[in-house]
């Protein structure tokens, strides 16, 4: 059985879609009604901007989720899974991609998503770190020990991300390499994604969630919330909800569609993250991407 994944934001590079753009009718017309639904030519900005231009939310989101979601369109026969998976932003490419969402609307959310993320940043300084090699229990220990910060993704075995207030993430970073981590590290990225921090950006989502109309998909999605398949719309909808505040289980969501038959994983969109995670998490699996 296949499963299709699609990267989250941190993925996106210059020149990103460009390729398909040139090169396919279909991507071209699709890539030309985004910049019409976003007020902006955020082809500019994918296929020439700097590194910095591409690391504001309000590009990066769209940006990844077009390059997937345009990719997925543009395979035809060769897009049919079984089963789909997107890490954090990339959770609505898979839904758009397997059909739960339009292309419109799913864009629409990515955009009002980005939003709603940037302002709960401004409105309150926040980041995220990796621990790399601690055991997941360990960093769940710490976390709960420290007020302000919590476990936000599961990557893979040995590599946990947490998020939270920035004194938190310092302190846990310090009780982190204390405990053996190997390495403790602050990313670079705008605030504290999927923690209580981006409460007002969930309550903000979820009117826009609520007011859109989802489809049953073709394929069960395994939602980052609980990594589990779903098709009911109405669940979809709470997961998503959800997602803005609580964990990425993406270890748990890898497995968890390998004990349900996945013999293959096909990576939808820019950078290799998800296959190098994949690999991890499931040695000797059948890896491989487009882009």
């Amino acid at each position: 059985m296949k499963a299709f994944v699609f990267p989250g934001q941190g993925a996106q590079f210059t020149g990103m879609g460009k390729d398909l753009y040139e090169n396919n009718p279909v991507a071209k017309e699709l890539f030309e009604k985004a910049n019409d639904i976003l007020g902006f030519r955020i082809t500019d900005m994918m296929f020439n901007g700097t590194e910095d231009d591409l690391k504001q939310t309000a590009v990066t989101q769209p940006a990844v989720f077009l390059h997937s979601v345009i990719l997925a369109k543009t395979l035809g026969e060769e897009f049919k899974p079984d089963m789909v998976a997107g890490h954090s932003l990339g959770e609505l490419s898979a839904l758009t991609a397997a059909g739960a969402l339009s292309f419109e609307d799913g864009l629409k959310l990515v955009a009002a998503r980005a939003h709603a993320m940037q302002k709960a940043c401004e409105a309150k300084p926040s980041t995220m770190a990796a621990i790399i090699a601690l055991a997941d229990e360990k960093v769940e220990e710490i976390c709960n020990g420290i007020d302000g910060v919590v476990c936000a993704n599961y990557n893979c075995p040995g590599q946990i991300v947490i998020s939270g207030e920035v004194e938190a993430i310092d302190k846990a970073c310090a009780a982190a390499s204390e405990a053996g981590a190997k390495r403790a590290l602050k990313l670079k990225v705008g605030g504290g994604f999927h923690s209580p921090c981006m409460e007002p950006a969930r309550a903000e989502l979820a009117e826009a969630i609520e007011a859109t109309e989802f489809h049953t998909p073709v394929c069960p999605v395994y939602q980052n919330v609980d990594a589990k398949p779903h098709t009911d719309p109405a669940e979809i909808k709470a997961n998503l909800i959800a997602q803005l505040t609580a964990p990425v289980r993406w270890t748990q969501s890898v497995r968890n569609m390998v004990a349900d038959g996945a013999t293959e994983f096909v990576e939808l969109g820019p950078g290799k993250v998800l296959q190098g995670l994949v690999a991890k998490i499931e040695r000797g699996m059948a890896v491989s991407g487009k882009q």
